[in-house]
């Protein structure tokens, strides 16, 4: 690392507050809750490491070259960056900040916690991130990505994207 690189954590994470997801580009890494930890490896790299939102997500190969070329290019180097599946990822670790971004963005953002309910016909109640009215329905358990359902709001008609409970 150079001189004029943090070498902490929080310095670390700062560099990374610019890394966003390429999915949902108003989130980052951060707001998803994707980077679990940071760890100096001593005067000469860092290690960080990071679970996916879900094992097959597409987007993870993405964040990790841009994870590693956020740091490279602020002068931290060598970078490794490590993905852990354990514990999995939850639709919890998405920050406060990052829940009304996707709300801001048209998305719902997930809505209590994982329901099996689902796939028996018994779609979560929702609230539409145009008119916040709760009289929506899903159209289709999958969206515009593997994480998101399509819904519709009855209100102002206006289609949006769920982001699922994991």
């Amino acid at each position: 690392m150079s001189d004029t690189v943090p070498r902490t954590k929080e310095g670390i994470l700062k560099i990374l507050s610019s890394v966003t997801d390429p999915e949902i580009p108003v989130l980052t890494i951060q707001d998803l809750g994707v980077i679990r930890d940071i760890n100096i490896l001593d005067e000469h790299g860092v290690e960080v490491v990071i679970t996916p939102t879900y094992s097959g997500c597409p987007a993870m190969k993405t964040i990790e070259v841009n994870i590693l070329a956020t740091l490279q290019e602020a002068g931290v180097h060598p970078v490794n960056v490590r993905t852990v599946l354990s514990p999995p990822w939850t639709t919890d670790w998405i920050s406060e900040s990052g829940r009304e971004k996707l709300r801001e963005y048209g998305i719902a953002p997930p809505v209590g916690s994982p329901d099996k309910g689902t796939l028996f016909g018994k779609a979560p109640e929702v609230q539409c991130p145009h008119c916040d009215s709760s009289n929506t329905e899903m159209v289709s358990q999958f969206g515009s990505t593997p994480c998101k359902s399509l819904y519709k709001c009855l209100d102002c008609l206006e289609p949006f994207d769920y982001f699922k409970c994991h």
